[in-house]
């Protein structure tokens, strides 16, 4: 498994997932820049699904012609990625690809100063290894996820896709996208984590503490073994409540900062 040493002098650590961002959702994108700019730490660590969706590095730069629908998502991804290669520019910044983001790839860490961060890793900090994960591997009981998970992240299907032109693939990301939510609504429960497996993964990894997100469903607790599971919330401004928050960790233990602008909606 992928392991990290904390650098020496790292006094915080700053830990999102889920933002979805997508063009359609300008408010939850300016509540993550928000979000930082008012917190301090010394790395960042993003856990999957930082888009809702990613259908190829080349939309860093299209070379083709587009529609002004895919000009405007194109040049949002773009901002967004901006937004993270200025945080990378004052501090080290991890990239764990999700369910939605999965084609994200070197080029867009090379473009961004990222370092990609494989899931699962561990962070070892003092005396805590930290279990990272963005969380989707651990739906074991969603047979049809995991079944579209395995197709969709081997390197044959990922040729076939990355080979159409930006604008098709657009396209087929929109309608996996919705094809996915319909999923989710179809089901009496949103899929959750298996928290056995869960448990396995931090006793292999004889974790101290397991950090994922990909559920939507925050919340902190001890895991069968003793190990603490916190659980990363998604963010979305037009919620009621709104949701977002960073959670912040340091050698005196971790903390939830909510949004000031979400707090405030």
């Amino acid at each position: 498994m992928h392991t990290l040493h904390a650098q020496p002098h790292w006094r915080r650590v700053a830990f999102i997932s889920d933002l979805h961002l997508d063009v359609s959702q300008p408010h939850t994108a300016r509540a993550w820049v928000q979000a930082l700019q008012a917190s301090t730490f010394d790395a960042l660590f993003v856990l999957g699904d930082f888009f809702e969706l990613w259908v190829g590095d080349d939309s860093l730069q299209p070379a083709q012609t587009l529609s002004a629908p895919d000009r405007a998502a194109t040049d949002f991804w773009q901002q967004q990625v901006q937004h993270l290669a200025q945080w990378a520019a004052r501090c080290p910044v991890y990239f764990m690809v999700g369910n939605r983001d999965f084609l994200a790839q070197s080029q867009l860490m090379a473009h961004a100063g990222m370092h990609a961060l494989p899931d699962p890793s561990v962070l070892c900090w003092g005396q805590q290894r930290i279990l990272l994960s963005h969380g989707d591997s651990w739906c074991t009981t969603d047979i049809d996820y995991q079944r579209f998970k395995t197709e969709v992240r081997s390197p044959a299907w990922q040729q076939r896709f990355l080979q159409q032109p930006l604008t098709t693939r657009l396209q087929q990301g929109r309608a996996m996208r919705q094809a996915s939510q319909a999923h989710q609504s179809a089901r009496a429960m949103p899929a959750d984590v298996d928290v056995a497996a869960v448990d396995q993964a931090a006793s292999a990894a004889r974790a101290t503490l397991v950090v994922h997100g990909h559920t939507h469903r925050p919340s902190h607790g001890p895991l069968p073994s003793g190990c603490t599971r916190v659980v990363l919330t998604d963010w979305d401004a037009h919620a009621t409540p709104p949701r977002g928050h960073v959670l912040s960790l340091t050698p005196q233990g971790w903390q939830r900062e909510p949004c000031p602008s979400l707090v405030a909606a």
